[in-house]
């Protein structure tokens, strides 16, 4: 796609749910709201819950620097497969002992786009009614193992690892329990796993690549805790010291201590330790330099001579659909005509799209009493979805042909030092893993972009069986690469050209589309009136 500002398009995006570059889940011994994005929500520090990007800029700002977070690189290989995990860093210490604090230094020093902060915080158990009671009486022990889910949080650890979506329970601690609305996080290349039982669990322990004990003295410990927990949380001085004198400091010699033998390396004195930090944040980037992958290399190479897939329909090359082909691939073409006939052409790829869903007979009666038997959609719900921004320009043709039709987004550019494509931002419908997903892209060369996008879509657990790439024009390049990683997606298209250049244009082509539709990087031989014309 054609280069346009972040900035831009996340300013134009509309509320929907959200998953984002960088996210914080939970709390812990210290706030992360001047951090990251979720301050801007409105959410009172230290309450513990998942925090949700809004549509603004993915950057990190803290008290020295605003530090702008790249796109995300392919953690796929040409195959479509994932090869690469995300950096899984355990931090375990005390309550108190500033490993949120910690896990800010690293990510301010780490200075790597894509990285998502989890609280242990998130999983505490839902009490009932007879623990709630207890809790009220500072009689509950929410510092030992069981008052954790271990289950859902090592179910979410995977898939969080392994690039899927995942959703994070809100844990409310007023009322001891979790809110109905759960949180999306997606898209971790690192991810800081913070909490006083962090180590407890021996499976959670095995998806931890580094692990990390923060010591801090009980003393500090404990007046970190009363003004947390006094200033924080309405609690009396009596509360906290009986809860810590009866459930924290027990817990802390018993079940969290003992696992400082288990980390890799021990922080003491928390935050302030930058020796410490700065070998961890060594220690990660050498990781992350590792595990880097060239993907539109390997497409390039790939899939030479070969005969075009059976999940490829190419919309019938009619005279007419010919002649709006001559139109808009000529360079003499105004603006205002190139919209006009890529329109026409969209409303014909969408309705040729639409006869590859899934259809069940329906009988219906006539104004005059006879039945007719006709056909239905027969699945739950179509979505589409847009590479922007030359895909967002296909939405009012798919508006125009699917009433009500929800539309999600995705950002991809390609990284000028490196040639691939880079993931910036997405907004997904809620609820879309069981949506017929038409995916809206005008142009696929060597089909980078398309494997990126139908990736995210597969991490949201949309079934690759329901998703339809469809695209104006495609190289045969860009074919190939989309059919063999992802041989059950259907991919339509109004025409596909043979080759692909140096710099991966397709050839003959039909030049950068969107340049075209939007008019930027305007030729010299367009006029301003071409440029000022309504687009329709």
């Amino acid at each position: 796609m054609s280069a346009v500002s972040v900035e831009e398009k996340l300013a134009e995006m509309d509320n929907e749910e959200t998953t984002c570059s960088v996210s914080y889940s939970g709390g812990g011994d210290g706030s992360l709201d001047r951090l990251l994005p979720s301050a801007s929500m409105g959410l009172s520090p230290r309450k513990r819950t998942t925090s949700q990007c809004k549509s603004e800029p993915p950057l990190l700002r803290t008290s020295k620097r605003t530090i702008y977070t790249a796109g995300r690189p392919p953690w796929y290989n040409e195959h479509g497969a994932q090869s690469k995990e995300a950096f899984v860093i355990g931090l375990c210490g005390g309550s108190a002992s500033g490993k949120t604090t910690v896990a800010r230094k690293i990510i301010e020093a780490l200075d790597v786009p894509w990285v998502v902060l989890l609280s242990i915080d998130s999983f505490y158990k839902v009490l009932s009614p007879e623990e709630q009671m207890l809790a009220a009486r500072n009689d509950y022990n929410f510092d030992h193992p069981d008052a954790f889910d271990f289950d859902l949080l090592r179910h979410t650890m995977r898939k969080l690892k392994q690039g899927k979506s995942v959703k994070i329970p809100v844990y409310d601690f007023t009322t001891h329990g979790r809110q109905k609305e759960w949180k999306t996080v997606y898209g971790a290349s690192v991810i800081i796993f913070e909490g006083i039982m962090s180590f407890a669990d021996k499976a959670l322990l095995q998806l931890l690549d580094m692990k990390i004990f923060v010591d801090t003295d009980s003393d500090i410990r404990l007046v970190r805790r009363l003004r947390r927990d006094i200033t924080e949380r309405g609690r009396d001085i009596e509360g906290v010291i009986k809860q810590y004198n009866k459930f924290v400091k027990p817990a802390f010699e018993q079940y969290i201590e003992p696992t400082m033998r288990l980390a890799d390396l021990v922080v003491p004195r928390g935050g302030g330790n930058m020796v410490a930090i700065d070998l961890i944040v060594q220690h990660v980037h050498s990781q992350l330099e590792e595990r880097e992958l060239s993907v539109r290399a390997a497409l390039a190479s790939a899939h030479q001579a070969q005969p075009l897939p059976q999940t490829l329909s190419v919309v019938e090359s009619t005279p007419q659909v010919r002649g709006m082909h001559t139109i808009i691939r000529n360079k003499e073409t105004s603006r205002d005509e190139f919209i006009f006939y890529s329109k026409r052409l969209m409303r014909l790829l969408i309705e040729r799209a639409l006869s590859f869903l899934p259809s069940q007979v329906h009988v219906v009666q006539t104004i005059q009493g006879e039945d007719y038997e006709g056909r239905s959609f027969h699945g739950k719900r179509i979505t589409g979805v847009s590479i922007l921004r030359a895909g967002e320009t296909m939405e009012p043709a798919l508006r125009a042909v699917c009433k009500d039709v929800r539309i999600g987004k995705i950002l991809i550019q390609t990284n000028q030092d490196t040639g691939e494509p880079e993931l910036h931002y997405l907004r997904l419908p809620k609820d879309i893993s069981e949506d017929y997903v038409i995916l809206m892209d005008c142009t696929v060369s060597t089909g980078a972009a398309a494997m990126m996008a139908v990736r995210v879509l597969l991490d949201h657990d949309v079934q690759e069986d329901q998703i339809l790439l469809v695209s104006l024009l495609m190289a045969e390049m860009g074919v190939h690469s989309v059919a063999y990683a992802f041989p059950q997606v259907k991919i339509i298209t109004t025409a596909v050209d043979k080759k692909v250049n140096d710099v991966f244009h397709i050839i003959p082509g039909i030049g950068n589309f969107g340049d075209r539709y939007f008019g930027t990087d305007v030729p010299p031989d367009w006029s301003d009136e071409d440029i000022d014309k309504p687009s329709g």
